[in-house]
């Protein structure tokens, strides 16, 4: 089975203080660039990479937060995209691997990293993430059949919240077992306490919710 794993790229004005961030919610670093400016952190379930905003070459604004993928295989995936009928499969080579882009729904283009093996200019770390922690991100759409649809063919099994609306976002959300008095105790005056379990500010200025 091809394991297909959700994993938002934030891109940020500072990629250090949202590591700490972040490992301060649970999740931990697993590679890190050499020369700094991007880090992946593993959950439980999911992952969260970050990127450095003022050395993006696609426009990525601090703050910004877009959907991508990390898959096992994505000769495979590609072959089984194309069979449910998505079009616009390409697989190309970039610095740190191999990528799949395919056209989603709203118009989005969507990037699924391989993971790779490859480790020149990274640094592999020993991570022993937190099982309670899922990356549960929010997609504000416009049609969330295909969206669903879509995550279904890819084999997704990461919750992912929706919210509707016509300009497609996506917004950083975690999902923990833990007593959410723990997290509470760790961020400190960061939190505040929602129906839907806390809203944190992150450095980017951005509200991180953490449901429980």
């Amino acid at each position: 089975m091809n394991d297909v794993v959700i994993r938002p790229l934030r891109f940020t004005a500072d990629v250090d203080a949202m590591r700490a961030f972040l490992e301060t919610l649970g999740l931990q670093a697993r590679i890190e660039s050499e020369r700094g400016g991007w880090t992946v952190l593993l959950a439980g379930r999911g992952a969260v990479s970050l990127h450095d905003a003022a050395t993006s070459d696609t426009g990525g604004r601090p703050g910004q937060t877009r959907l991508t993928f990390e898959a096992e295989d994505i000769d495979e995936l590609k072959s089984t995209l194309e069979n449910a009928g998505y079009d616009d499969v390409t697989i190309f080579d970039e610095a740190f691997g191999r990528v799949l882009s395919v056209a989603g729904p709203d118009g989005t283009k969507l990037w699924i990293d391989e993971r790779s093996k490859d480790l020149y200019g990274y640094r592999e770390l020993d991570t022993r993430p937190d099982e309670r922690l899922s990356v549960t991100p929010r997609l504000t759409v416009s049609d969330q059949p295909a969206w669903e649809r879509l995550l279904d063919v890819l084999g997704v099994d990461q919750k992912v919240y929706f919210a509707a609306g016509d300009e497609p976002a996506v917004r950083l959300e975690l999902t923990t077992s833990e007593d959410l008095d723990g997290v509470v105790r760790r961020v400190g005056a960061h939190a505040t306490r929602t129906d839907d379990g806390l809203e944190i500010v992150d450095p980017d200025g951005e509200t991180v919710v953490v449901h429980g």
